[in-house]
């Protein structure tokens, strides 16, 4: 995975000290009427895609956890289509990357592993929920990125050669100002890039 630096260092132990706020699981539905307003102000629709990164650790309990995590992933997929894979990036994290057309299908299924590591008292585990989206008429994608260690979302636009389009970013920003919890620090819009160009920055 080519995140920047590393995941623990930029969504991990750095934001944790500087936390401002505890994340509310509850705002990963904030999604779910703000993707409208992306459509209707913006042409971005749901790329079909989204994942949640969280750190592991060596214990019982936590095996436990991600067993009780896949099997609802699993039943999500009986139920609702959601496919669902869980790999370990290069640095020992875990990703786990969702695909399903329906977008809130999406949005819930990550609220329920969120939940069920809360529940089992590895929250503390949690780094970033990313939302990816598109325009149809160009080749370009846009991600929201959840910070569970800032509790507020930020906006994340990659282009080719690690750069960021960031009027565009400014632009997410501007119009989704009210309907999602917002990093108001840009110097915690941290970028998560892919090792492939293109792809997404869990691949």
């Amino acid at each position: 995975m080519g995140l920047f630096d590393t995941i623990k260092q930029i969504l991990g132990v750095n934001a944790e000290v500087d936390a401002t706020s505890a994340a509310n699981p509850d705002d990963l539905f904030e999604m779910t009427s703000a993707y409208i307003t992306m459509e209707a102000n913006l042409d971005y629709v749901p790329a079909g895609d989204a994942a949640l990164c969280f750190s592991g650790v060596d214990s019982t309990r936590f095996a436990q956890a991600v067993e009780e995590v896949e099997a609802i992933l699993a039943a999500g997929e009986e139920e609702t289509g959601t496919v669902a894979q869980l790999h370990e990036d290069d640095y020992g994290y875990r990703w786990i990357v969702l695909e399903d057309e329906t977008f809130e299908d999406l949005v819930t299924t990550i609220h329920f592993a969120v939940r069920t590591l809360e529940d089992h008292g590895f929250g503390s585990r949690l780094l970033a929920a990313v939302f990816a989206f598109e325009k149809p008429s160009e080749n370009h994608t846009v991600y929201w990125i959840y910070s569970f260690r800032r509790g507020s979302y930020y906006p994340f636009v990659p282009e080719s050669g690690q750069e960021r389009d960031s009027q565009t970013e400014f632009k997410l920003q501007s119009v989704l100002d009210g309907e999602l919890t917002l990093e108001d620090d840009q110097a915690y819009w941290y970028p998560l890039w892919p090792d492939t160009p293109g792809s997404h920055p869990w691949e």
